[in-house]
């Protein structure tokens, strides 16, 4: 699995502002409707769910909330850079600004496991989250999201 087979480049976007965990979740809903297709309030209730049992803001100004949901036929990422970080109650209590939200069928098991550690592993790079932090244009860092497994590959 490689992040370009989760992430359509139509799933990236820069958010100006955004001014709260439930207004984030909209925003998340929506682009997976406009993106996937998949109802905007199925994914900001399973997300919201999931928050509930605890926050998935891991740290360095990045947050992961994830969900399974009946509505999802496969594993499909989204990803919001923020230009203002918002408080997401993460493990270091920092701000977030890079949000890669994961959606996966309810049965996905291993591939849902799968896909949380490649996204974790690929955020946990300081020079790739540089590089996203430095661009706004959501073709742009679609690019360095997904080229990385390129450049590891080699």
């Amino acid at each position: 699995m490689q992040l370009g087979d989760i992430l359509k480049a139509s799933a990236v976007k820069t958010i100006s502002s955004c001014t709260s965990k439930k207004r984030l979740f909209h925003d998340l809903g929506e682009l997976a409707e406009a993106s996937y297709g998949v109802s905007a309030s199925s994914i900001i209730e399973a997300l919201m769910d999931r928050e509930n049992l605890g926050p998935t803001g891991v740290g360095q100004g990045i947050a992961l909330p994830h969900a399974r949901m009946a509505e999802a036929k496969s594993v499909f990422g989204l990803f919001l850079r923020l230009e203002k970080p918002l408080d997401f109650d993460a493990v270091d209590r920092q701000p977030v600004d890079l949000v890669f939200a994961l959606i996966a069928p309810e049965d996905a098991g291993v591939e849902h496991l799968k896909a949380l550690a490649l996204v974790s592993r690929t955020l946990r790079n300081t020079s790739i989250c540089a590089k996203l932090r430095a661009n706004q244009d959501a073709n742009t860092l679609h690019t360095i999201l997904t080229e990385v497994e390129s450049t590891q590959a080699a």
